[in-house]
């Protein structure tokens, strides 16, 4: 569970770069934060720039090392727990005078935590052997927060040597990042987004940390970031067969959030979290059944109780009160603040375009695009430098990448070894066969702009954090930035202490700021995503098509009466928001109903 004494957010990975080296930034402050390890290269110019700013010793990986890609992983994120360890000695030997990082420190924590209290208890003693003692008590409790890690499990591509040989399947791209973070020798948690991997999953069960030792510590942690209950369960089974636990379910709102974008079939964040909350001892019970009999399997010491779970929940947590009422209503441990900290330059890396960019873009050019070469969703902001490299492009007619990394790799429609649909060989090939289409002028420019709309993500978004240190990688770097809805909101950068402020309540970043209610956000975006599948539907959709629209809006209707009965329960607002907020999902339901009114050939049983 949650150590009361620290503080009740942490930073989610954000994009490739954003967050790649917070634990060095925010760590020294109990502030827990998850870094991508998807790029090996950035991984390991992060770590060459840092060991020459810390005075360290740099031995590089190179391409020839036939696993070079997790041994990359594993030197930065010993390099990271080194440096943050170091930090924490130092700041251990600091006083309690206004400039330290110690004082920092305890200044950061939320009022009603027990250590800052005992803190400013401290702070009221005038100088005695109490005062002292008191002091160095304080110091004792002082402890890092956790250098978690992310691996998008659907990112798995096979790799092959020099020779162009297939690699045995333990090296492809994923199971490559597990066993570098396995490797490291840091004790904190994998995080394991965007679906799952059978393959992955068997693989953890190779490696010892993440099994309890003869005290039932876990030393390496497993969370699953889901979009609903049953992803937990489903997941969660796969492991605990395995004697593996879940530590942490994860809950991220479907659309409301950064990176890539997965929408549920209509079920929204709150109803969601309802189930977790009136669920959550079920689940644990039945996953520890199974983790125990997996133990037995691995001739391992079963525990008595279940190991802790935290369950927590990120996506468009905006405001001190939205915080609040989460933690409180929902019974959530942890709530992770993404989007807003990349205006933060203590806390993330953005180039100075970019974090300009963020700063004065208003609500209507945020929007949720089709640049990742995925085929997800991808939450973006218009005018980036990937945006205006790209367009230079496709007018010089030389649309496309050319995908130096291939980690997005998967089509094999021209190829036999997978491709990206970024590459400058598959657009032009794309292109070539788009023209012997005889399309219509309207359907051949929307099949264009479906080819040349995507982004290279493996470059643009590690260039960020390149460019904000100058670290070159004899390659055109054109930074993309992938934030949720909710940044439009925040107009400004702001120091780490600004911002921490604001989650807490001491002061308010959005003051004057007309902003809805971080559900009533999700639905408009629920309800913008239905209009564009339907816009994508044909003339004659199928009984598949119909089904899903169906299901998808009989979901939303029904969430929409689950808020209607929830505005009550937000104590933390006032009387005019929750009467505001009830008004704009009353108008978000008009607009729903009259959606289905004016398309019943979709939505037969609901018209």
């Amino acid at each position: 569970m949650h150590d009361p004494n620290f503080h009740s957010f942490s930073i989610p990975v954000m994009g490739t770069s954003f967050t790649v080296d917070s634990p060095l930034k925010v760590a020294r402050f109990g502030i827990s934060s998850v870094i991508s390890i998807m790029s090996d290269e950035l991984c390991e110019l992060m770590r060459q720039y840092y060991s020459k700013i810390y005075h360290k010793s740099f031995n590089p990986v190179p391409l020839s090392d036939y696993d070079y890609r997790a041994k990359r992983v594993t030197a930065y994120l010993d390099l990271l727990n080194e440096i943050v360890n170091e930090q924490i000695q130092k700041l251990k030997q600091e006083e309690f005078t206004s400039t330290t990082d110690l004082t920092k420190y305890f200044e950061l924590l939320d009022e009603q935590t027990p250590l800052k209290q005992t803190y400013l208890k401290m702070l009221s003693l005038t100088a005695s052997s109490k005062k002292t003692n008191l002091q160095e008590e304080l110091k004792k409790q002082v402890k890092p927060g956790s250098i978690d890690v992310n691996i998008m499990t659907k990112v798995d591509n096979q790799t092959y040597d020099k020779k162009r040989n297939q690699k045995p399947s333990e090296y492809s791209d994923a199971l490559s990042l597990l066993r570098g973070y396995a490797n490291s020798n840091l004790t904190s948690s994998v995080i394991f987004s965007a679906s799952f991997n059978l393959r992955l999953y068997s693989y953890v069960a190779e490696f010892p940390d993440f099994y309890p030792d003869e005290n039932g510590f876990i030393k390496k942690k497993i969370v699953l970031k889901v979009s609903d209950y049953r992803s937990s369960i489903t997941q969660g089974k796969i492991f605990a067969k395995k004697g593996l636990w879940i530590s942490e379910h994860r809950i991220e709102s479907g659309l409301n959030c950064g990176g890539h974008a997965f929408a549920t079939e209509g079920h929204l964040l709150g109803p969601i979290l309802e189930e977790f909350k009136n669920k959550r001892e079920e689940l644990k019970s039945f996953l520890f059944e199974l983790y125990k009999k997996g133990l037995v399997q691995k001739n391992k010491k079963t525990p008595a109780t279940p190991p802790a779970t935290k369950f927590t929940a990120q996506g468009g947590i905006g405001t001190a009160a939205e915080h609040k009422f989460l933690k409180r209503y929902y019974n959530l441990d942890t709530l992770g603040w993404g989007s807003p900290f990349l205006l933060c330059p203590e806390a993330s890396n953005l180039d100075d375009h970019t974090l300009h960019l963020l700063a004065k873009s208003k609500r209507e050019d945020f929007y949720i695009s089709h640049l990742s070469p995925l085929g997800v969703r991808f939450n973006s902001v218009k005018n980036t430098l990937s945006d205006l490299n790209r367009a230079k492009k496709v007018a010089a007619g030389t649309p496309g990448s050319a995908c130096p990394k291939g980690h997005l790799a998967f089509n094999t429609e021209y190829t036999q070894k997978n491709i990206c649909v970024a590459s400058a060989f598959y657009q032009k090939k794309k292109l070539a066969d788009l023209k012997n289409q005889n399309l219509s002028e309207p359907e051949y420019q929307k099949a264009y702009q479906k080819i040349i709309h995507k982004a290279c993500l493996c470059e643009d978004l590690t260039a960020p954090a390149l460019l904000k240190y100058q670290i070159s990688t004899n390659r055109p770097q054109n930074p993309t930035v992938c934030p949720g809805p909710n940044i439009a909101y925040f107009t400004k950068t702001v120091s780490l202490a600004e911002m921490l402020g604001h989650i807490y309540g001491k002061i308010n970043l959005l003051s004057n700021i007309k902003r809805p209610n971080l559900f009533i956000q999700e639905l408009k975006l629920y309800l913008d995503y239905i209009k564009e599948e339907i816009e994508n539907t044909v003339t004659q959709p199928t009984a598949k098509q119909i089904n899903y629209l169906t299901n998808y809006a009989r979901n939303l209707l029904k969430d929409i009466d689950y808020y209607k009965s929830l505005i009550p329960n937000f104590v933390e607002e006032t009387i005019p928001y929750q009467e505001n907020m009830e008004k704009d999902l009353l108008a978000l339901e008009s607009e729903l109903q009259k959606i289905i009114a004016s398309n019943h050939n979709l939505f037969p049983e609901l018209a």
